[in-house]
């Protein structure tokens, strides 16, 4: 497979260019989707295969149902991952029986990979003389498939599960002429994961040392970790996590990348960007190393203080898959929608529904928003949480007087479909709620990740940028190959607005519209979106985390809503992938 990113244009005003070629990026997504899934797999080799006389069997042939190891066979093994248990030791005597058959030969190598969250393909070697085969191939989740060979053969097959989960694959080739089977298969792990929403619970803080040995800031170009598989009620099987980071108590500029740590190199992104005297927040989900941790590097130059709260983790245990939406307005205090008109009281929460509103399902589990506050009259942070239960030590995102500031938040929803917002601070706010997508049992997308990379960076003429500022009131489009986007749901991005030269806002939808094809005009402006993703004002770096649709078209569409030039950068993350 192949990909592409493409860079296909910014700009409202008819005629305004637009690059015309697809221009490859080196880790494109169709490539990370594939390096990513096919970490996952199985081999049993045909010298595991296990003979079967059935009771058709002629007289003086072994008696029905006794199980051999069939004689190796040159099939080669691979360095995928074999789960599957050894054959059990044959007797000598009934070794020789057997190989007085017809068919002695009669072996199956068996091999299970995938280059999606939830897709099998499998590979069956058959060695056999020319005799006809009955072949059936046992997913293990209830379906199968029945097909015929002759004789020494290799079939393929490919399959997509359901949800996400480890599945036991089993071949079985039947010679009903000399009435012998021989069975084959392995434990196959859908590459993809499901989400479980968890309580905000603070896993690190370097300010009195939770989740660290000690207390003491992170230095500059030094990194810290923390323990999240097996840690606060995360199970030890989790493949990723959804974390909210907070950068504090800073005296100079920088950013903080996050990624797995131990066996991962760390990755040439970052998830939330800082400046002095800012507390900043980010969403970040993110793979668990093999260790159960995950680390945090701070790119500055000098020491910050970091904060770690998990509010939800993956695990391919069959849970809640993703299902995303065009971004929609669900809470805006300045207007009474959602909750009561005027700001939020201090040190006080509300709450209001999301199961059942604005196109979200009533049986969800899990909600994911982007949350601002705007118009706050002192300093202080937001929790976000599920409409039943105490309020957590946690928070979503800190702010100071005046600020306009957002961030994506993944809030576990209460069985009546409610969630509570609390204003921790000791002056009043204003509460603006976007809902972006949900998590529930009946919906089939599974998260995964892949090694997070850079698709665009207006500061560079580079990843098909033909160069420029992301200009005032005008959009870019990011549009994806087919091949990228076969069965994804949402991409995980981080949105990075930096060089801001006044205040303005980010929104983030799918285009009704595909990219032109070579030589043709540029597509017409979709209608310009109500919701934001970021906030900034001048001099800013602010970063977001962004699960974002690509619609009909393949094709998603990044909105400057200030009225000044800004720089855009955009780093990928995953996908949420249905097949």
């Amino acid at each position: 497979m192949t990909a592409a990113f493409v860079a296909a244009g910014l700009g409202i005003i008819p005629g305004t260019a637009q690059a015309a070629d697809p221009v490859p990026v080196a880790a494109g997504v169709a490539e990370a989707i594939a390096e990513a899934s096919t970490s996952e797999g199985f081999h049993s080799p045909a010298d595991r295969t296990i003979r079967t006389t059935l009771p058709a069997a002629a007289e003086g042939k072994p008696a029905a149902n006794t199980k051999t190891a069939a004689p190796k066979t040159a099939a080669p093994r691979t360095a995928q991952t074999d789960r599957t248990a050894e054959a059990a030791p044959v007797a000598p005597a009934e070794r020789t029986a057997l190989d007085a058959t017809a068919n002695p030969a009669l072996a199956v190598d068996v091999s299970g990979t995938s280059y999606t969250a939830h897709g099998i393909e499998l590979t069956a070697l058959i060695t056999s003389a020319d005799f006809a085969l009955d072949v059936v191939i046992d997913w293990g989740d209830g379906r199968t498939d029945t097909l015929t060979a002759q004789g020494t053969s290799e079939v393929h097959r490919s399959h997509t599960y359901d949800k996400s989960g480890e599945y036991q694959v089993q071949v079985k080739v039947t010679d009903t002429a000399n009435a012998v089977q021989a069975t084959n298969g392995g434990a196959f792990l859908t590459p993809g994961a499901d989400f479980t929403p968890h309580a905000p619970t603070r896993l690190l803080d370097t300010r009195n040392g939770t989740g660290v040995p000690s207390t003491g800031k992170v230095g500059g170009q030094g990194s810290t970790r923390v323990k999240v598989a097996g840690n606060a009620s995360v199970p030890a099987g989790a493949t990723a996590v959804a974390l909210n980071v907070t950068v504090t108590e800073t005296v100079d500029s920088g950013h903080v990348t996050v990624w797995p740590g131990a066996g991962h190199d760390r990755p040439n992104t970052s998830n939330l960007n800082y400046t002095a005297g800012r507390s900043v927040p980010n969403m970040v989900i993110v793979p668990v190393g093999e260790d159960g941790y995950v680390e945090l590097f701070n790119g500055g130059r000098q020491p910050v203080d970091l904060i770690a709260d998990v509010t939800g983790y993956f695990t391919r245990a069959s849970a809640s898959g993703y299902t995303s939406m065009t971004p929609a307005r669900l809470v805006d205090t300045r207007e009474g929608l959602g909750a009561a008109g005027g700001k939020l009281a201090a040190r006080s929460a509300f709450t209001t529904r999301i199961g059942g509103l604005q196109g979200v399902p009533q049986n969800i589990t899990a909600v994911a928003l982007n949350v601002t506050v705007t118009e706050p009259e002192g300093p202080g942070h937001l929790t976000a949480y599920s409409g039943t239960g105490p309020v957590p030590t946690a928070s979503n995102l800190n702010f100071v007087p005046g600020q306009t500031v957002a961030n994506a938040v993944i809030v576990p929803v209460a069985e009546d479909g409610t969630i509570k917002i609390f204003n921790g601070a000791w002056s009043p706010t204003h509460v603006v709620v976007d809902v972006v997508g949900h998590y529930s049992p009946d919906s089939k997308a599974a998260f995964l990740p892949f090694t997070p990379f850079r698709t665009l960076d207006t500061r560079e003429e580079a990843y098909g940028w033909p160069g420029g500022r992301f200009r005032a009131r005008e959009f870019i489009t990011q549009g994806f190959t087919p091949d990228a986007a076969t069965g994804v749901e949402a991409y995980v991005l981080n949105a990075t607005v930096t060089e801001t030269r006044g205040t303005g806002f980010l929104s983030v939808a799918p285009s009704p519209y595909a990219l032109p094809a070579d030589g043709e005009p540029p597509a017409p402006a979709g209608p310009r979106p109500v919701s934001s993703t970021l906030n900034w004002t001048t001099g800013d770096t602010v970063p977001n985390l962004v699960q974002a649709n690509d619609g009909d078209h393949g094709v998603i569409t990044f909105w400057n809503q200030g009225h000044e030039d800004a720089d855009l950068v955009l780093d990928v993350f995953g996908v949420y992938q249905t097949k």
